[in-house]
């Protein structure tokens, strides 16, 4: 008996120190309503004010960035003709942007004619023999010619979805050519879909049968946009353009019955 005494008890310092402990749930004081309440309330507050932040940053964001790129591409056009008008003594804002713009217009109808087309040639001819510059000139070229209104053999043909890396798996990219694999049974056709891995500069291109190609109702352009910005102006649903076709010739079937 006596030893169970001494094991049970406690100094009076130690006593005194778990008294004390406010870790302890049940020697601290219960917390009052007052104290919930206002951390009830903070924590709303807190939820509420980022919330709201969030949302004017979501907003304003690209507002901010179209702004900031249109600005810079103003000043970047604006830089090629302004030095030539402050020579002259004429400081206008905007002048020297507004004449870049006549200048590309004025260089797009002399390209487009006879005379424009050959030396035009002849530049682009110095170039593709200038070591590096012309990788750099050809990269640029395929994306100027993906969305140029004069479609040419190098320019992106479709849209194209194909299966890829796995079944299961689709991979976006854009139909260059066509060509014909001769085998010994029969030939098949087979098109050369160009996915690109990094925007639209470099990309892996590979030769899959016309038929497992899966062409969206989708023009070059939005194609475009949706590599550029990662796949974030997708729209939420995709139609391959035969079952568009198919869907618009039941419409007058519908109407004359």
């Amino acid at each position: 008996m006596a030893e169970e005494k001494e094991s049970t008890s406690i100094p009076l310092s130690q006593a005194d120190n778990v008294a004390d402990d406010p870790e302890d749930p049940a020697k601290s004081p219960p917390s009052s309503p007052n104290s919930s309440t206002r951390k009830a309330c903070c924590f709303v507050l807190q939820s509420w004010v980022s919330k709201k932040f969030m949302t004017g940053f979501v907003v304003l964001f690209p507002v901010a960035f179209t702004f900031f790129v249109t600005w810079e591409f103003i000043q970047f056009f604006d830089g090629f003709f302004s030095p030539l008008y402050e020579r002259l003594g004429v400081d206008i804002f905007g002048l020297g942007f507004v004449t870049s713009l006549l200048f590309v217009f004025f260089v797009g109808i002399f390209v487009s004619s006879w005379m424009g087309a050959t030396v035009f040639w002849i530049g682009e001819w110095f170039i593709k023999r200038m070591p590096f510059v012309r990788h750099i000139y050809s990269a640029s070229k395929q994306v100027s010619a993906a969305i140029s209104p004069d479609q040419n053999t190098t320019a992106f043909k479709e849209v194209g979805i194909i299966r890829h890396p796995r079944v299961g798996e689709y991979a976006f990219g854009f139909i260059t050519s066509t060509v014909i694999l001769q085998r010994d049974n029969e030939d098949e056709e087979l098109c050369s879909v160009f996915v690109p891995t990094n925007h639209l500069y470099i990309g892996d291109i590979f030769l899959v049968n016309s038929k497992d190609v899966i062409r969206p109702n989708l023009s070059i352009r939005e194609g475009i946009e949706i590599i550029v910005s990662g796949g974030m102006t997708m729209p939420q649903m995709i139609s391959p353009i035969e079952r568009v076709v198919r869907q618009n010739e039941r419409i007058p079937l519908n109407r004359m019955k």
